[in-house]
């Protein structure tokens, strides 16, 4: 039986400042000029005897939303700057905060455009005569929670005939989750042309994943797909794609039945098929929504395993 997961694919990504290294770490330096002001800079200041201390903040490969800290004189500010072609909802907190005061209150989440930026934070000292420090952990998920999905008809996402469906709406191997409880998987043959179900921008691809499995820790949100961002704010996400076999580009405007893709067996899977589902942002956290489909005869009828998604 063909049954795969995907739940976890979305920029549900931890971005810190000035925490210990990881993978695909930048690095920064703060210092401070002959006033007294604190300078941040992505290279160490030119002075030699200027006191720079170095820390890193962690920049995962493919998460649109990047922070910059600005010293301000009176505070710091945090701004929250996005490059991907639809809505990413940030949420920022402190991890670590001596003798300075958030404001708002954090945690606190914003929604930053499309290609633009927000300003997250403003962080002022407490007792600007004494030291100060913080550390600000950041988490973005794709999709603006305002967005209210339409009811909408979607086409088949392959060429039409006779296919069999694996796993349904809250289907207990992997659908049970609310990320996938109103999800498809459709046993696809890999490299079977994969077509738009509905039209949309391409906000998110990832096409370098070369295995498939069952181990969670390994593959579990692991696998190649595209998310492709519809008018009405909602997202459908195609998953489970052969390597190398996304055929669209980030930004790019698509067309109902247009081809994207090639299926495949990626990530946590068991063999080949399609992962299909449409979801919303419903407030940091991805929500997989009903819809309708259609084929050559007709509207398709899914069967429900599980009576309710989770809460």
């Amino acid at each position: 039986m063909n049954r795969g997961r995907a739940g976890s694919i979305a920029w549900l990504a931890l971005v810190a400042l000035a925490l210990p290294p990881p993978a695909e770490a930048a690095r920064f330096w703060r210092w401070k000029d002959g006033q007294g002001t604190t300078i941040y800079g992505d290279r160490p200041p030119a002075d030699p005897a200027a006191d720079a201390r170095s820390g890193t903040f962690r920049r995962p490969p493919g998460d649109p939303v990047v922070l910059h800290v600005r010293d301000r004189g009176s505070h710091y500010e945090i701004t929250a700057f996005n490059s991907a072609p639809g809505p990413v909802q940030v949420q920022l907190d402190l991890a670590r905060a001596d003798n300075v005061r958030p404001v708002p209150a954090l945690p606190a989440s914003q929604v930053v455009p499309a290609g633009g930026s927000v300003v997250v934070a403003r962080i002022y000292p407490v007792d600007p005569r004494l030291p100060n420090a913080f550390e600000a952990n950041m988490l973005q998920l794709p999709g603006d929670p305002r967005a209210r999905p339409l009811d909408f008809e979607y086409r088949v996402p392959f060429d039409y005939g006779r296919v069999r469906v694996d796993q349904g709406f809250g289907g207990r191997f992997s659908h049970s989750d609310a990320q996938n409880f109103y999800a498809i998987d459709f046993a696809l043959p890999e490299g079977t042309p994969v077509l738009a179900a509905r039209g949309g921008t391409v906000m998110q691809v990832e096409s370098d994943f070369q295995r498939a499995g069952l181990d969670r820790e390994h593959y579990g949100g692991r696998a190649n797909f595209i998310r492709i961002l519809h008018e009405d704010g909602s997202m459908a996400l195609y998953a489970h794609l052969k390597p190398e076999g996304v055929e669209v580009r980030v930004g790019q405007q698509v067309r109902q039945g247009q081809r994207i893709a090639l299926s495949g067996n990626t990530g946590y899977s068991t063999a080949p098929h399609l992962h299909f589902a449409v979801q919303a942002n419903g407030g940091m956290r991805l929500e997989a929504i009903p819809f309708r489909m259609f084929g050559a005869l007709g509207e398709l009828k899914f069967a429900r395993e599980d009576p309710a998604p989770p809460r």
